[in-house]
């Protein structure tokens, strides 16, 4: 692994075909992106993944990818639209940026970005095209939607049922008014306590301002 990204293999072939792939966590797995990729043609060597969300294109594989390595006349294969971006304004806005310097991108769920199509008939592929990925760009923003909806509504419910996110609080130590008295004494210092009542010195000031004595 490189940062957030890898390259399958390590090293960049001659091969100017190259293949992205993104999982949104690194708990899952991009086997299936893999093989799809390779299975098309694509070297294993010129595959590079992203681990991270696809809410946005700020993601460092795809960026090294997009800026440092495809050139004019180079080929970007994915498996679906939507591991490009989950948002149908990226979506647009890459793919005419890729048209725009040159970069061929076939989308393995798109079979009409597969095909060679003679130049007279460009036009035709691209209205094809065009229409295609806004619906599936479309699919792929409402399921980002839905999927935050979900999650709001997750957490909605929870809240309702009392349940507390975040770090369990920290109780009291029994010994904290004893030790405190003896803060107030000076007896021991703040540090010497903080050892006593097996707290942070975070937790030891939040409590002091919640139950000073």
């Amino acid at each position: 692994m490189a940062g957030l990204f890898e390259t399958i293999g390590g090293v960049f072939m001659d091969n100017r075909t190259f293949g992205y792939a993104r999982v949104s966590s690194r708990e899952q797995h991009e086997d299936r992106q893999i093989e799809a990729l390779t299975n098309y043609g694509v070297s294993r060597d010129n595959i590079i993944v992203d681990k991270c969300s696809g809410k946005d294109t700020e993601r460092e594989g795809y960026q090294y990818l997009k800026k440092q390595i495809l050139r004019n006349g180079d080929t970007l294969v994915i498996k679906e639209l939507d591991r490009l971006s989950r948002s149908k304004s990226d979506i647009k806005q890459e793919l005419e940026f890729f048209k725009c310097n040159g970069i061929h991108v076939k989308i393995l769920d798109i079979p009409t970005t597969l095909t060679d199509f003679p130049p007279e008939q460009m036009w035709v592929m691209d209205m094809i095209n065009a229409i295609l990925i806004e619906v599936l760009g479309s699919i792929a923003e409402n399921e980002r939607l839905k999927i935050r909806r979900r999650q709001r509504e997750g957490i909605d419910a929870a809240l309702k049922k009392n349940v507390r996110f975040g770090r369990p609080a920290i109780a009291k130590p029994e010994n904290w008014d004893t030790v405190v008295k003896q803060i107030d004494a000076k007896e021991t210092t703040v540090s010497q306590a903080l050892q006593t009542l097996n707290i942070s010195r975070s937790s030891y000031y939040r409590f002091r301002q919640n139950n000073p004595f």
